[in-house]
């Protein structure tokens, strides 16, 4: 059997490969899909908080904000008279895309998941959960 540190990063690599290739056809490109995905439960983040849970640099998701803000799928603006942090939030055809991203997140999620009981599955999402908090250095 393969080493676990292979077969993370191949399940990692297989996934994204199969989801990337669904979400260009709708226009998004690498980094837009989570940055979206975290966006439809936490409207209104700053960009920290949105780099850290994206686990992306916040000068990388500086860059995909612009774009995602030129295709018109999110605006940034001050909160509460804040001037040192923009906020994050979905335009309407944001939320369009969002939608679709969403039904192919769950198409691939059923495939991936194909076959697996729903107590395999349970505990496969503790188990990568777990794995996730030890290398973070979280207990």
């Amino acid at each position: 059997m393969e080493s676990l540190h292979y077969l993370l990063m191949k399940s990692h690599s297989v996934m994204q490969r199969n989801i990337y290739s669904e979400v260009r056809k709708i226009g998004l490109t690498s980094g837009q899909p989570k940055i979206l995905d975290y966006l439809r439960d936490h409207e209104g983040s700053d960009q920290k908080t949105i780099a850290g849970y994206c686990e992306i640099e916040p000068a990388t998701l500086g860059s995909i904000l612009l774009r995602m803000e030129q295709k018109g799928l999110i605006e940034r603006r001050q909160k509460n008279g804040n001037r040192r942090s923009l906020f994050v939030y979905l335009t309407d055809s944001g939320r369009e895309v969002c939608k679709k991203m969403n039904s192919i997140f769950s198409q691939k999620d059923e495939q991936a998941i194909k076959g697996l009981t729903s107590e395999e599955i349970d505990i496969l999402k503790k188990t990568l959960t777990k794995i996730c908090e030890n290398l973070d250095g979280k207990d």
